[in-house]
């Protein structure tokens, strides 16, 4: 049996306008075009949505569902991937919610939680969720191909993401209350973090971690994750950089 786009839009949901726009992008063909000029879809076709939809919930972009598609053409493998990472992100957002409950009971109760009940880190799956629109920018405009996250690091990456957000929670503070980016307090701040990375397997010193921040503030993808948190974020931090690194030649 096949279905007019508008049977298609009504029981699923998706509007003709995406449907016409899925079949320009080549992400969706329907089974035919009648002589009329309507777009007829069929089982095979509305399977295919399907899977679409299942990506879109995991807020993959149109050019990555079309490439995750191309490269898992088998309905069912595709369905096993898309139910690992749907679990995943119940899994993420379990723990989320948990965290989250027990910060309301104990701030009504005027305690405050403890440090590490705050962080609760990643899973292996979870962390290459999180990475994977930066995995992919990546290697669309630079050719980069991160490695894959490896189980045995997971501990590492959890403890070196509390140690970044505590810093950049730090620099945001010391942008919003006017503090200059040469004072002392900001320095040491700096200081500290590059010797957490150092400790931690990076090679790290004052003049490849400006370069580090000039690249988050020329690159658009990465520019648009500091400046989302806090307006003028990026230049902050690459002025602080060139400061330290001005001061430790």
């Amino acid at each position: 049996m096949l279905y007019t786009v508008k049977e298609v839009a009504k029981f699923t949901g998706v509007t003709v306008k995406a449907l016409h726009h899925y079949h320009k992008i080549r992400l969706l063909f329907p089974h035919e075009v009648n002589e009329a000029g309507y777009r007829l879809y069929g089982e095979k076709e509305l399977e295919r949505l399907q899977q679409i939809l299942f990506y879109r919930e995991l807020d993959f972009s149109l050019s990555d569902i079309k490439k995750a598609l191309e490269d898992e053409p088998n309905r069912l493998e595709c369905l096993v991937k898309q139910q690992e990472l749907l679990i995943a992100r119940k899994q993420r957002t379990d723990r989320l919610l948990k965290t989250i409950n027990e910060s309301i009971v104990l701030g009504k109760r005027g305690e405050i939680m403890d440090k590490s009940a705050m962080f609760k880190g990643f899973n292996k799956e979870e962390w290459k969720y999180a990475l994977s629109n930066q995995k992919n920018y990546l290697k669309g405009k630079y050719g980069y191909d991160m490695p894959e996250v490896d189980e045995a690091q997971v501990n590492n990456m959890n403890e070196a993401a509390m140690e970044a957000q505590q810093f950049m929670n730090y620099i945001k503070d010391a942008l919003k209350n006017g503090v200059k980016a040469n004072d002392t307090s900001v320095q040491e701040t700096l200081k500290n973090h590059i010797q957490f990375l150092n400790d931690h397997g990076h090679r790290v010193d004052a003049k490849s971690f400006v370069s580090q921040t000039k690249f988050f503030l020329d690159d658009d993808f990465h520019r648009s994750m500091l400046e989302n948190q806090l307006t003028g974020l990026s230049y902050y931090l690459y002025t602080a950089a060139e400061m330290y690194a001005s001061l430790n030649q």
